[in-house]
């Protein structure tokens, strides 16, 4: 037998060693990861069946899987998850996340779930998406953006700025982000109105991309110092403001010193004196035909995000569909006045 086998102080005899030591090695890392990955598969099983509810409408308990299926149901998600459709949309990510097979499919799914969850208005459930993405993958730059935006819609400004720091290290950009949080927290804090009113104007020293906020926060806090920085320059900017801003808010000294405030307000019917001369085309168009006899003209309103460019009804402060600030254009078409469409935006 010792001639069969290798003497302990033979090189052989090492080679051996080292090659059972490798397989028993590679033996007990396959073994734990087969552990690990059924554990996290079983975590995850777990975590899913918080978010199993009456409110899904399809009901998917019986339906077999074949990874074939993958494509069809996501862009049937996809399409559900755009026409508002977001019980039905919810109920396909998760049970495509509970049947597919790997962890990057998964994760793309769970992000799916959580932007789904976070336009249905589920706040604390698009939270516990991310924060379960997260767990996995720390460093997805667009999940951290989205777990800001969670805590920014429930107002936990604190939460949302403790996002901003992984950000930095990644090397993301974040001042504006970083303003952003700062000016909304302002806005809905209950501080002295001076001292609000100051630290707005603050801001928007150092962040002049706030400009139409800052005017929509001035005129509700004081329309004299939304009055000061009111610039003709940037009217295109804040053109629906002005437009739907009532009589007793109009400053008549400013308006008369100004030939495009006061074509503006000519062609509302605000002031009588007529004048053409604003250079923004449905303005002076209003203001000839009001000149003319025409008095039923009308702006209608529509806003646009720069970003995505999806177009709204409605003005945002962070754009419905890809949540991008200070992206907003407004746009204005000539129309014929209706009645109760003189209302305020503020």
């Amino acid at each position: 037998m010792e001639h069969i086998l290798p003497a302990y102080d033979d090189p052989l005899f090492s080679i051996m060693l080292i090659l059972m030591i490798a397989l028993i090695i590679a033996l007990v890392t396959y073994g734990w990861g087969l552990y690990r990955e059924q554990k996290e598969e079983g975590k995850l099983l777990k975590f899913l069946e918080k978010f199993d509810g009456t409110e899904c409408a399809l009901d998917t308990s019986d339906m077999p899987f074949e990874h074939n299926m993958l494509k069809p149901l996501t862009l049937l998600a996809k399409a559900f998850e755009n026409t508002g459709e977001y019980p039905k949309a919810i109920n396909i990510y998760l049970y495509l996340i509970k049947h597919i097979s790997y962890e990057a499919g998964e994760i793309e799914l769970m992000e799916r779930l959580g932007n789904t969850y976070l336009h249905a208005g589920f706040l604390e459930r698009s939270k516990s998406i991310y924060l379960e993405i997260l767990r996995k993958r720390p460093r997805n730059i667009q999940v951290l953006y989205e777990l800001g935006i969670v805590y920014e819609l429930m107002h936990r400004y604190d939460k949302a700025r403790d996002i901003l720091e992984p950000l930095n290290v990644l090397g993301e950009n974040t001042y504006d982000l970083e303003c952003f949080f700062d000016f909304s927290e302002l806005l809905s804090s209950h501080i002295d109105t001076k001292e609000k009113i100051t630290k707005i104007k603050s801001i928007y020293k150092k962040q002049p991309n706030f400009y139409r906020q800052t005017v929509v926060a001035l005129l509700q806090l004081d329309v004299d110092s939304a009055w000061e920085i009111i610039d003709t320059d940037h009217l295109k900017e804040i053109l629906d403001i002005l437009w739907f801003l009532p009589n007793s808010q109009v400053d008549l000294d400013i308006i008369t010193s100004n030939n495009t405030l006061q074509t503006l307000y000519y062609a509302k019917g605000y002031v009588q004196t007529p004048l053409i001369q604003s250079g923004i085309f449905s303005l002076d168009m209003l203001a000839t035909a009001r000149k003319g006899g025409f008095e039923e003209g009308d702006l209608l309103f529509s806003y646009l995000c720069k970003k995505c460019k999806q177009s709204f009804p409605v003005s945002f402060t962070r754009c419905p569909n890809c949540m991008a600030i200070n992206s907003v254009q407004v746009e204005e078409k000539i129309a014929k006045s209706s009645p109760k469409t003189d209302y305020s935006l503020l």
